[in-house]
């Protein structure tokens, strides 16, 4: 197996949802999986505005998406565990939109550094795929897998309110949750 780089950008609507699942559930799964964690917008085209406000992800016409863009502390342990885990709190199955917040910054997207993580990626989805055709997952609005993994682009990070948001405010905005808590 050749070598896994050490981040990769998640994007799974809200990011702040997506750092709280992550960085708090995740590392509790695995303690000392996530060496860090960062909320921001990345897009999948390359050529994409350089350094878009918050406003302007917002509006939709950026073709930024919000996403945590994680650094896994042994990512040949972890990487695998983390994309079955990101398949679990959101719905993949939905194209731009998680819940109430609808547009292209809520993708579900998979940012992948190399060709590694587009292979496991693009494996564990396929699995999904499986797993929701026989069934053995009903949680999805939709019967088909929506997620694109996409090369990783520049990360610009969010203001440093929206770091830690769910953490600074607990009764904060989350519309994630599980939709099942084991892998088939």
């Amino acid at each position: 197996m050749s070598s896994i780089n050490n981040t990769v950008a998640l994007g799974a609507g809200c990011y702040w949802g997506t750092e709280k699942f992550v960085k708090k559930d995740f590392e509790k799964r695995f303690p000392g999986s996530v060496a860090s964690g960062q909320v921001g917008f990345m897009s999948p085209d390359p050529n994409a505005k350089a350094n878009p406000t918050y406003r302007e992800v917002c509006s939709g016409v950026t073709g930024y998406v919000e996403v945590l863009n994680v650094e896994l502390s042994d990512p040949a342990q972890h990487f695998e565990e983390l994309v079955r885990f990101f398949f679990m709190f959101h719905d993949p199955t939905t194209e731009d939109r998680q819940g109430n917040d609808v547009g292209t910054q809520y993708a579900s997207v998979i940012f992948t550094n190399g060709e590694e993580q587009k292979r496991i990626a693009t494996k564990v989805a396929a699995e999904l795929q499986d797993h929701i055709d026989a069934k053995k997952i009903k949680r999805y609005a939709n019967p088909k897998v929506m997620t694109k993994i996409v090369a990783a682009n520049t990360f610009v990070a969010a203001h440093a309110e929206h770091q830690a948001y769910l953490e600074k405010n607990p009764g904060g905005y989350c519309n994630h949750f599980y939709r099942f808590k084991e892998w088939p």
